[in-house]
């Protein structure tokens, strides 16, 4: 796992959120996502350096809408805010998982 996954898996595992799991390289029909609770139906994907290179920009919108078609919410976070803000992250998560 890239260093940005192994600190964000650091709080989402064993039910470190709010008491849901998650689960790391999840499948949703032919791509993976980063990080998944079944149980909310969300994917939280951690972007690195490979995702802003040119013409991946088009190949995640097609990938977002076929996860998006299965009822997933994605939430999408780059490297640099894991680092920089991962309090900021876990917040953002928090708020899209019902008390």
């Amino acid at each position: 796992m890239p260093p940005a996954e192994v600190i964000l898996w650091s709080k989402l595992r064993g039910k470190g959120l709010k008491n849901h799991k998650f689960r790391r390289q999840y499948s949703v029909e032919r791509y993976i996502v980063d990080f998944y609770c079944p149980a909310l139906k969300l994917a939280i994907e951690i972007d690195g350096d490979s995702h802003f290179v040119e013409g991946v920009r088009e190949r995640e919108q097609a990938r977002r809408r076929l996860i998006e078609s299965y009822g997933v919410k994605i939430l999408r976070f780059t490297n640099v805010e894991i680092y920089e803000s991962l309090d900021g992250a876990l917040e953002k998560i928090m708020e899209n998982i019902p008390d």
